[in-house]
């Protein structure tokens, strides 16, 4: 029996590496250095065990690994998804630990973090900043798994990444509340890999996980350098993908500024549509204000219009800036405006003395500089401030750097504060090298003056 087994797993092996050949799915000469040495160890209906002949042959198959299982599916007409694990000899654990059937599980233990059901589509206010994020996430919410996938929306924090994801969940389960939806952050994600990795329930979480419907992943930023959890999300995102399940996930950068991010990972993410969010405009942050005030049980009428328009010009980075600004405008009403009456202008700029980032003498603010130059070169704020370096973005962002300490009273180290959290020394930098090449370049002079002139007209 033993023989017949070896001799079946042999040629399956075989056979697997002509399918791979024959099918173009990998080169010839990979198959022949890194795939022949090794050997098919064992199979069952949930996973195969390949034993690789060295280091190196071994970490080839395993960036490989959705290219060996989706093979072998094909390969065997199966109706699932194979784990595929690899090991060299020495790594082997028995062969009944290899062999085991996945056990039951209980639910509890992977359930999904909550879903808050007052975060949609309809109180999600949309402007030039956001709508290409919202249309993307609302086309994904009517048909999960057919357009993008994943979704990847990126953005610095507090600009509705998470509304957005949140939105999907709900409009899926209004739609059908049979349907299974997963909402977690990076972090808990891994914690429940090591959880179930030490509580020897890392297969269960796997075949949990392969029944959702949709997935919804906050921050994944945080996943850099955690391999075992990358390995894991990776088995996990290929079985979701390949059976048509949406994927949605939100990030402070864009997939290829993830540093610690595995290449495969980088690339799939890539694949989908990553679109970015950014700080809201005037219109759309007095939109953002008014439907927060309204939230929170009060009339727009209860509050100078002048007022509003301070809050939202000047507390517009992102709506949780908008959120504390009314806060303490709010608190401040309450406990030195005697009269009870509507909010007035005085009580805003009391309440919000020396809060906002604006110059006495221009009434400008580094994201108002940082939009002008982003709208000249054709870029994002996002883009200026991220940490991208290719020579167009990084122009722009010494400008709007220059210009910040051009126009406004403000120190280097909270200029730097507004890109990103650059110490002083990068901002003195970007400073001087704008007036060297102001002094050496004139068509580069004219257009920061040009720039300038429509800042400050």
């Amino acid at each position: 029996m033993s023989i017949n087994r070896d001799q079946y797993l042999a040629d399956l092996w075989k056979n697997l590496l002509d399918y791979i050949i024959t099918n173009r799915i990998l080169e010839p000469e990979i198959i022949t250095n890194f795939y022949e040495p090794c050997s098919l160890y064992e199979l069952t209906d949930e996973k195969a065990i390949i034993l690789a002949s060295n280091i190196v042959s071994k970490q080839i198959l395993k960036s490989q690994s959705d290219i060996i299982g989706n093979s072998l599916t094909e390969l065997l007409n199966l109706d699932h998804s194979l784990i595929v694990e690899i090991y060299q000899k020495s790594e082997l654990p028995s062969h009944s630990e290899l062999t085991k059937p996945i056990p039951l599980y209980d639910e509890s233990d992977f359930l999904s973090m909550p879903i808050q059901k007052d975060r949609t589509f309809d109180n999600f206010v949309v402007g030039d900043c956001n709508k290409e994020s919202h249309a993307a996430a609302l086309a994904c919410a009517i048909n999960p798994g057919k357009f993008f996938n994943p979704l990847f929306i990126y953005g610095n924090s507090g600009l509705g990444k998470t509304h957005l994801l949140m939105a999907i969940a709900n409009h899926v389960l209004n739609a059908d509340p049979n349907k299974k939806v997963y909402y977690t952050e990076s972090l808990k994600f891994v914690e429940t890999v090591v959880n179930a990795i030490r509580d020897n329930k890392i297969d269960a979480f796997k075949q949990y996980m392969y029944s959702v419907d949709l997935l919804l992943v906050d921050d994944i930023q945080f996943l850099a350098g955690k391999e075992k959890s990358h390995e894991v999300f990776f088995t996990i995102y290929n079985e979701l993908v390949n059976n048509g399940k949406q994927i949605c996930i939100a990030s402070d950068r864009q997939p290829k500024e993830i540093k610690g991010l595995e290449d495969r990972l980088i690339s799939r993410f890539s694949s989908g549509l990553p679109v970015g969010i950014d700080s809201p405009e005037f219109e759309t942050s007095l939109a953002i204000l008014q439907m927060k005030i309204k939230q929170n049980g009060y009339g727009i009428d209860e509050v100078d219009q002048e007022g509003l328009s301070y809050i939202a010009s000047n507390f517009s980075g992102n709506v949780r800036d908008l959120e504390g600004a009314w806060n303490r405008v709010l608190f401040y009403a309450i406990q030195f405006q005697q009269d009870g009456g509507a909010i007035r202008f005085e009580t805003v700029m009391n309440a919000l003395k020396n809060q906002a980032v604006v110059s006495d003498k221009t009434g400008l603010s580094p994201k108002k500089i940082i939009k002008a130059v982003a709208d000249y070169y054709g870029l994002t704020r996002q883009q200026i401030t991220s940490k991208t370096r290719t020579k167009n973005i990084a122009n722009a962002r010494h400008i709007s750097i220059y210009l910040c300490r051009q126009l406004l009273d403000i120190s280097y180290i909270k200029i730097g504060d507004e890109f990103g959290g650059r110490d002083h020394s990068t901002i003195m930098s970007a400073c001087s090298k704008v007036e060297k090449q102001i002094i050496e370049d004139q068509v580069f002079a004219n257009a920061v003056n040009e720039i300038k002139a429509q800042i400050i007209s």
